[in-house]
């Protein structure tokens, strides 16, 4: 690598436009290019399916970084024409208009792409995808006007369109194929919290039921079920989850996980090729608290891999990253994750789960030594935090304090430090 060679950050989403900031951060006085396929400057995507979707107005105000950022700090953008091959070996990326950039050091960030059905490619009438800005912006006009919608997928994107939706008014049905909310996410008990919630909110929820088939119509989507129902949506919005977006590293030669798709990396995110490294929603990476190699599609995770990148390809020391953690607003409350479940987890209710007004309380998830390894808050995310000191850290925790209101946060972080400081001898 030569002092002059710039360093290439493919993809300005959440991961490439950190990772470019993290460089400057840390020292780096050399060129930086950030390529996107968008036109847009890079922005959050959190807010697509809540905040931007129910507000015009607030489609300017969700930039990761703030007017003026990438000049001053000197970042070139080039938006609207990404990469769309790289040479590992020769270091060069060819972009969408033909021009070609010598590179010192990559990082892919290029995220992923919404899953859609093959009987419902991109562009099918009445039917929707929220993954970027011009997504929530096309879902938003389509609503505006009509009276129902129907969510084809019961994940946290899912929930979040139809939270939105009720919220303006509209009436909404789930549909999804598992027999409960979430199941790849929350144990049962939190899955049926969240089922009750949304139902009280108006929403009609189908579990457990699949598509036998969806036929476009003139005036909406026709769907037939496996229960032998029927229903007619002048909307759907389909959201079973995204696929990795790897063509780029799949196609200059880069590992990639057998079973999640994602760019294999280790911990400071390098990928199989010498000063190439990968970050966000396209990578997959051994996660300690969950023993397994994973691909985190979360903006926590997208952030947290972008400044080890970052540091990685300056080749210098960072710490490592945090523990997993994940929100998501919907139906009127705030909920934050903490950590990984594990199949063994045991959970622990401290608080009240009521159905309506404003709930507030956690599930922690014990493991079969009492350490705490997984916690979820609803609107308690200030109880949460202080059990960033627990989770994953292999100390055991008493199960009657944790479920004990009346024993603050902080208090049972002490308690339990100071018991694995000082084990019984007996």
């Amino acid at each position: 690598m030569t002092a002059a060679a710039p360093f290439l950050i493919v993809g300005a989403g959440q991961a490439g436009a950190t990772a470019a900031a993290a460089l400057r951060s840390l020292g780096h006085a050399g060129r930086i290019v950030l390529a996107g396929d968008e036109a847009s400057l890079p922005y959050e995507r959190p807010p697509l399916t809540k905040a931007v979707l129910a507000d015009a107005g607030m489609d300017g105000r969700i930039g990761i970084h703030p007017a003026g950022f990438h000049d001053a700090q000197a970042i070139e953008l080039r938006l609207g024409a990404g990469v769309v091959a790289i040479d590992a070996a020769r270091r060069l990326a060819r972009f969408g208009d033909g021009s070609e950039l010598a590179f010192g050091r990559c990082l892919i960030a290029t995220g992923g792409r919404a899953r859609t059905l093959p009987s419902l490619p991109p562009g099918t009438p009445h039917v929707h995808h929220v993954r970027t800005l011009a997504d929530a912006q096309a879902l938003r006009a389509a609503m505006a006007g009509l009276r129902s919608l129907c969510v084809l997928g019961g994940g946290f994107l899912g929930l979040e369109v139809a939270a939105t939706a009720r919220a303006a008014g509209l009436a909404v049905s789930v549909i999804e194929a598992a027999p409960r909310l979430l199941s790849r996410a929350v144990p049962p008990e939190f899955s049926a919290w969240l089922a009750g919630r949304a139902a009280a909110a108006g929403v009609a929820l189908r579990l457990g039921r699949s598509c036998t088939s969806i036929e476009p119509k003139a005036d909406g989507v026709a769907l037939a079920l496996d229960d032998g129902s029927t229903l007619h949506a002048p909307l759907l919005v389909v959201a079973i989850g995204q696929t990795p977006e790897v063509a780029l590293a799949r196609d200059c030669g880069l590992a990639l996980h057998p079973h999640n798709g994602g760019i294999r990396i280790d911990a400071q995110c390098r990928t199989s090729a010498p000063d190439i490294y990968a970050a966000g929603d396209c990578a997959s990476q051994v996660q300690p608290l969950a023993g397994e190699e994973l691909r985190l599609e979360s903006w926590q995770s997208a952030n947290e891999q972008a400044r080890i990148a970052a540091a990685a390809m300056l080749g210098v020391p960072t710490e490592a990253a945090a523990t997993p953690w994940f929100w998501s607003d919907q139906f009127g409350c705030n909920i934050q994750m903490l950590g990984l479940p594990g199949a063994a987890t045991t959970y622990h209710l401290r608080g009240e789960a009521a159905i309506d007004g404003t709930p507030r309380f956690m599930l922690l998830g014990l493991d079969a030594d009492h350490c705490l390894g997984y916690a979820i808050a609803v609107n308690a995310g200030g109880d949460l935090r202080p059990l960033r000191a627990l989770v994953g850290q292999r100390i055991p925790c008493d199960p009657a304090q944790l479920r004990d209101v009346s024993i603050p946060p902080r208090q049972l972080v002490r308690n339990a430090l100071s018991a694995a400081a000082s084990p019984s001898l007996s």
